[in-house]
């Protein structure tokens, strides 16, 4: 996908309404930002963005996590800079420009890793670097930043940051519980010494389900958690709309005859 269809495909985001667009500081609604980056919206099961590096490297809980931790702070800091920038830049270079933001918060973020998180940048390897390339940081920044004050900016990368992380980590916990029988192992990557015995062995003598382990485990946990939201949102729309048609209480049938003048 190219870089201009990636910014029309993301332009027509729900939260982004003619009205918004007018008087965007005025019209944020929060709450709704919430919704949509963490279940409405969700960029990786609603989106299907990002989904590269989210099935390549969810094989642990503490996988998932350093990858969702760097996602979300390259999403913040990008969604932020394009907001402060957005009146500055035309709309002739505004993508190169937010591909240059969105570059220089992921070469921050390895050079953390780097400093604070080494073994876990080496098991990640080229997938942190790769976040550059991530179409929902990109989409986010030209479809919502770039017409945002600050402040909604940094919410809704706060909130699709979160999202995109829940699912990943909810991958790792199922690929690791399966494939490996435990929860937590090698959580010291990430907070050290004192989470070494973070570790929770649920399956005792579990020889190992190979299959989650490898890349088509990922495929398939990936698939169910997408179908498993569609099944839930087909439900609760069911129950509106059953709430709809139902008749109010109280409500009495009036019969009129005669004419009206």
């Amino acid at each position: 996908m190219s870089i201009d269809s990636l910014a029309v495909s993301t332009a027509t985001d729900e939260t982004i309404t003619p009205a918004a667009e007018n008087n965007p500081a005025k019209n944020v609604d929060y709450a709704e930002l919430a919704r949509n980056g963490l279940w409405t919206n969700n960029p990786a099961l609603v989106q299907l963005l990002g989904l590269c590096p989210l099935l390549a490297v969810s094989g642990t809980v503490v996988n998932s996590l350093g990858l969702a931790l760097a996602t979300l702070l390259v999403l913040v800091g990008s969604n932020a800079c394009v907001s402060l920038i957005r009146n500055q830049v035309s709309d002739a270079v505004r993508l190169p420009v937010f591909v240059m933001i969105i570059a220089a918060f992921t070469t921050c973020t390895e050079m953390l890793m780097k400093a604070f998180t080494y073994e876990l940048y080496q098991i990640l390897g080229i997938f942190i670097p790769l976040i550059v390339t991530n179409c929902a940081i990109l989409g986010r920044a030209d479809a919502f930043a770039s017409k945002q004050k600050l402040l909604p900016s940094v919410f809704d990368g706060l909130v699709m940051g979160a999202g995109f992380g829940l699912v990943l980590i909810t991958i790792g916990a199922i690929r690791e519980l399966l494939g490996q029988g435990t929860l937590f192992a090698n959580m010291d990557l990430i907070f050290g010494a004192a989470a070494a015995d973070w570790t929770i062995v649920l399956l005792n003598n579990y020889s190992g389900f190979l299959v989650a382990i490898l890349p088509p485990g990922a495929f398939l946990v990936a698939g169910f958690l997408i179908a498993g939201k569609n099944i839930i949102d087909s439900q609760i729309k069911a129950k509106r709309d059953k709430k709809k048609i139902k008749t109010p209480k109280g409500s009495k049938r009036v019969r009129t005859t005669g004419t009206i003048s």
